[in-house]
């Protein structure tokens, strides 16, 4: 009878268990739903992602795609602006839902918070003349020169390659404007970090990025680890951004394509 109870009791121990781990994860969600409301917490100091106007007003690509994610959830957006070391100390106290401002996968949290698919790639990209129909890849500069910003990881990733391709020519600059100037003056193409690049291209025609990245940086929407219906439902809205081109529209508004 003792043994018959104890495992009864067990039993329902694991059920209570279960049951608060499945409400843990529902919770916000349900909460989410029934205020209409989703709580989004940023850093407004990165342009072109936060744009702070000086008078408390905030725009940018994060903040567009905030709008557009809660708009595919039926949602109205709440943003709460916090400086970039007090993010995650947001999240986890609650005070906001979700992160979206331009934050790097950082695989030493994923104990307690949870990253969306990636929705921007900050690697570094190839930039070169827009004419040049030669150079598609990094394996093409052999015997040409290379424009980098001083100890910056485009600086870095090009060490790497002078490895590989013995007559390739480094050429440091101290800033990501010098760095994009020199190409097809001085250079005959840049690395730089896609941000500062695509920022450059906006207003620089003559000279283009290529489609593959050098490097991967992704950015990501960060939830807290137990919100897992939350992720489900941001995960799916940011696919339909994505397979509607809508997400490329955004970036696109405020980086060169």
């Amino acid at each position: 009878m003792h043994k018959r109870f104890f495992l009864l009791l067990i039993t329902a121990i694991l059920a209570i268990l279960v049951n608060s781990g499945c409400h843990s994860q529902n919770e916000t969600w349900q909460r989410i739903a029934e205020s209409g409301v989703l709580r989004v917490g940023l850093d407004p100091t990165y342009p072109p992602f936060e744009v702070a106007d000086g008078s408390g007003n905030v725009s940018g690509l994060d903040v567009d795609l905030a709008h557009a994610l809660a708009k595919e959830l039926g949602l109205r957006v709440q943003l709460s602006h916090f400086g970039y070391d007090g993010l995650y100390a947001a999240l986890a106290t609650g005070q906001v839902d979700v992160l979206i401002s331009a934050m790097v996968i950082v695989p030493g949290r994923t104990k307690d918070f949870a990253y969306s698919d990636p929705y921007f790639n900050a690697g570094e990209i190839l930039i070169v003349p827009a004419e040049n129909g030669d150079i598609t890849e990094m394996a093409n500069l052999n015997g040409l020169s290379l424009s980098v910003e001083l100890g910056a990881q485009g600086h870095v990733e090009a060490a790497q390659w002078v490895k590989k391709l013995p007559d390739l020519t480094v050429v440091s600059f101290s800033s990501p404007e010098e760095v994009l100037t020199a190409v097809g003056n001085t250079t005959d193409a840049a690395i730089i970090d896609s941000i500062n690049g695509r920022l450059f291209l906006k207003d620089h025609p003559e000279l283009k990025r290529l489609s593959d990245p050098v490097t991967v940086e992704p950015f990501a929407l960060v939830v807290r680890a137990e919100d897992e219906q939350l992720l489900q439902k941001l995960n799916a809205a940011l696919d339909n951004l994505t397979q509607s081109d809508q997400l490329e529209t955004i970036i696109s508004r405020w980086l060169a394509p």
